[in-house]
């Protein structure tokens, strides 16, 4: 993984633990927001926000669906920006 990747991946596993309110080490790419987080659909909305300011992407909101751990985040995002 490039350094880039590697720098986009951190800053997303960032937002999303810090919306979360998680220790970073809790989290695995596929551990589940909803299951294991107790994340509901309006801490979903606040991850979707951030990462769309941060990363200056617009992410519709039915890819919500998709992103359910980091993994499905990642591909997201890396889809709206075209990376």
């Amino acid at each position: 993984m490039t350094a880039i990747v590697e720098e986009r991946r951190e800053t997303i596993k960032e937002i999303v633990t810090d919306i979360l309110e998680i220790d970073p080490d809790e989290v695995t790419e596929t551990s589940l927001f909803k299951e294991e987080h107790d994340a509901d659909s309006l801490r979903a909305i606040e991850i979707l926000a951030a990462l769309e300011k941060t990363f200056n992407v617009v992410i519709d909101q039915s890819e919500l669906a998709r992103m359910v751990n980091l993994r499905g985040v990642y591909e997201v995002v890396s889809d709206a920006a075209g990376w």
